[in-house]
Order: structure tokens, then C-alpha cells, then sequence
């Protein structure tokens, strides 16, 4: 039996990518009115949401779906693949901006 929990991570990661959809969407719309694009919160706004939900969708999807085991070690590697994309990015964006307004 499928608990409500699985199908409220699934619900969430979608919720995420149409968040970072929505995202990209008001960016466009800002840089098209003439405001100067923000590459830092650009990522934060589009690409972080995005890829967040498609590790939760990918997380509990494979489970929802009753997928074979070999499709859910594929979907579990890819998932770890992204998690460290995600790391990386997210690494060298702090690093870009720098850490010296914390000290």
C-alpha cells in the first residue's frame, strides 16, 4: 500500500519544477522589460528548483510506478548524479559571489 507521504514528495517535486518554470518565466519577462539579469539569483530562481524536483520526482516515481529493479538502480544513479551536479553548481556560485560579506 502506498502511503500518502510518497505521493506528497511526488506532488512536491512537481510543484518545484513548475516553480522553476514559473522562474524562468519572470526573469524572461524582467530582462525583456530592460532590468539587468542576475546571473546568482537566475540560478536560484530557475535552475535549483528544477533540478531539486527532478531528484524528489525521481526519488519515489520509480516506487509509485512499480519499476523493475534494474529501471530503479538506473533512475537511483541519475538521481545521485544530479544531487552532485547540484553540490557543484551550487559551489561555484558561492564561490563566484565570494564569502568576505561573512566575516
Amino acid at each position: 500500500m502506498l502511503s500518502f507521504m510518497d505521493w506528497s514528495v511526488a506532488a512536491l517535486g512537481c510543484a518545484l519544477a513548475f516553480a522553476s518554470l514559473g522562474g524562468w518565466w519572470w526573469e524572461r519577462t524582467r530582462v525583456q522589460k530592460g532590468a539587468n539579469p542576475d546571473q546568482g539569483r537566475r540560478f536560484f530562481a530557475a535552475w535549483l528548483p528544477l533540478l531539486m524536483g527532478m531528484e524528489l520526482l525521481g526519488a519515489k516515481v520509480p516506487h509509485l510506478l512499480h519499476t523493475p529493479y534494474p529501471v530503479t538502480m538506473i533512475v537511483d544513479a541519475l538521481n545521485f548524479a544530479l544531487i552532485i551536479t547540484v553540490a557543484v553548481l551550487a559551489f561555484r556560485m558561492l564561490r563566484g559571489r565570494g564569502l568576505r560579506t561573512l566575516g
